[in-house]
């Protein structure tokens, strides 16, 4: 019955056509970026960089060197909305719509009910999260050979990045901050599910996910917030980037999972307590 529940919330989830925004967005941005990179300046940026530090360009100016340059900015804008806009309309606008009544109707329980939601949304969350690096990968192959990858990130929070890989490791740690990318997926989405349950509209719930992501982003560039930094949220969220510095911080990322994982854990625990005090029948 579970696996029927879960299958129905699924189906329901991606039956709606606003489920794929973000799908589409990614995959007209990414080629934008590509033919950015490949016909302005952008590109002989980065090979002046290289050569500037004794990298051949032709060497590193591969695939997966462009598919972590495109990465970068859509996972610090684009990604947050459109999972936030995912979560915010989970629980909101079928109690608005007046269809969670009928459902409460059945013999299941009110936790049960949500966490298949918040699983399902979980699902949505890694997806998207795949399909982002994925096409992106195989969009840069189209444009650029296979071969080493070179990042280059400064000040990435805990150490600045400046990595240049095998095509073999790089592609290793392409796959490994793709698991990094998901758990800061779902922490914006567990977010934006506890805003949902509450009594508020679902364009409510999303703007106001949006916004604690926002402020987060905001402090975290001022000097002067230097110091709270750790009671940030997008401070650890760039743990991703943090896998391709050599040596890879392992301690920090790790101490980013730990905050990360129970944030996800708080913040549905705080939805279930709201939604088990809602009077979602009368």
């Amino acid at each position: 019955m579970f696996y029927r529940h879960l299958r129905n919330e699924l189906w329901k989830l991606f039956g709606k056509k606003r489920t794929y925004i973000g799908f589409g967005a990614f995959l007209v941005l990414q080629n934008l970026m590509l033919l950015l990179f490949h016909f302005t300046r952008w590109q002989s940026d980065w090979e002046r960089l290289l050569d500037g530090n004794g990298y051949l360009a032709q060497d590193y100016i591969s695939s997966l060197t462009v598919a972590v340059i495109i990465l970068i900015p859509q996972v610090s804008l684009l990604m947050p909305l459109y999972v936030a806009l995912v979560g915010g309309d989970l629980v909101a606008k079928e109690a608005e719509d007046g269809t969670l009544r009928m459902i409460m109707s059945r013999p299941i329980s009110r936790f049960r009910l949500l966490f298949v939601k918040w699983l399902a949304g979980v699902i949505f969350s890694a997806l998207l999260v795949l399909v982002l690096g994925g096409a992106a990968l195989a969009f840069a192959s189209l444009w650029f050979p296979w071969g080493n990858m070179f990042v280059f990130f400064p000040g990435a929070v805990f150490v600045s990045v400046f990595s240049a890989l095998s095509a073999h490791d790089g592609l290793q740690l392409y796959l490994c901050s793709h698991l990094f990318l998901i758990i800061n997926s779902c922490a914006v989405f567990s977010l934006a599910f506890m805003f949902s349950c509450f009594n508020m509209k679902p364009a409510a719930a999303t703007i106001l996910c949006l916004t604690f992501m926002f402020i987060n982003l905001v402090l975290e560039g001022i000097p002067f917030f230097e110091r709270y930094q750790e009671w940030l949220l997008t401070y650890y969220c760039r743990s991703w980037l943090l896998v391709y510095a050599q040596p890879a911080p392992w301690e920090r990322i790790v101490c980013s999972l730990c905050v990360l994982l129970p944030f996800n854990l708080t913040t549905f625990i705080i939805a279930a307590a709201a939604f088990h005090v809602r009077d979602i029948k009368s």
